[in-house]
């Protein structure tokens, strides 16, 4: 359906994206078809560009982004069932449908693979800033009356870094016994591991 619209007509094209993203597969054939059509191409995200959304994004002439519009880059997932030759396998997959994701990134954004790599085994967030300043977008929709929200600092989000801090904190915090002086504490003063995975797991509920 997107190839047939795509080839209805001649001429420069806009693109709008707001989307949490999908296959992975269907989105490099979009990309793909982006890349090889013969006109500029310009993409606008105005709401969100997610996961494969995004990749679908990098093959904008020119990617524009809403100030108030998000972009979200990660790994690659699937749910897999079988042996442990079968999941090796789906490893492998993953790992190679990982770098071919990134060629799009680095095609784009000109930044290295391990800048990438380490951008979406965080699960990354940027706003409109923060994408213009790591070239994943080349320009910011504006109007006059958003231009200090442009200026702001910009904002980047990496929900695993984030995930990963928050556990060491809480094991500082309960696993690790109180001090000397008070040697007399009882057994209950350190959580279980069950229990901080617990409570981890409502937390997450709410994140």
């Amino acid at each position: 359906m997107f190839k047939e619209e795509l080839q209805a007509g001649t001429g420069p094209i806009t693109v709008w994206i707001n989307s949490p993203g999908g296959d992975c597969i269907a989105a490099a054939q979009i990309y793909n078809m982006l890349m090889d059509y013969k006109f500029d191409v310009t993409v606008k995200i105005d709401g969100i560009a997610a996961s494969a959304a995004s990749v679908i994004a990098m093959a904008g002439t020119k990617v524009l982004m809403s100030p108030v519009s998000l972009m979200m880059i990660h790994n690659p997932a699937t749910i897999a069932f079988g042996d442990k030759a079968e999941m090796k396998k789906v490893i492998e997959m993953l790992d190679a449908v990982k770098d071919s994701i990134m060629n799009a990134y680095e095609i784009k954004t000109g930044l290295s693979s391990n800048e990438i790599s380490k951008l979406m085994d965080n699960e990354t967030w940027f706003d409109a800033k923060k994408a213009l300043e790591l070239k994943f977008c080349d320009e910011i929709m504006s109007r006059d009356n958003v231009s200090d929200f442009i200026e702001s600092n910009p904002f980047m989000f990496q929900k695993n870094l984030s995930e990963s801090n928050l556990t060491n904190k809480l094991m500082d915090k309960y696993l690790i016994k109180k001090p000397a002086v008070e040697e007399t504490a009882k057994k209950e003063d350190t959580l279980s591991i069950a229990e901080i995975d617990r409570r981890l797991n409502l937390i997450e509920k709410f994140m």
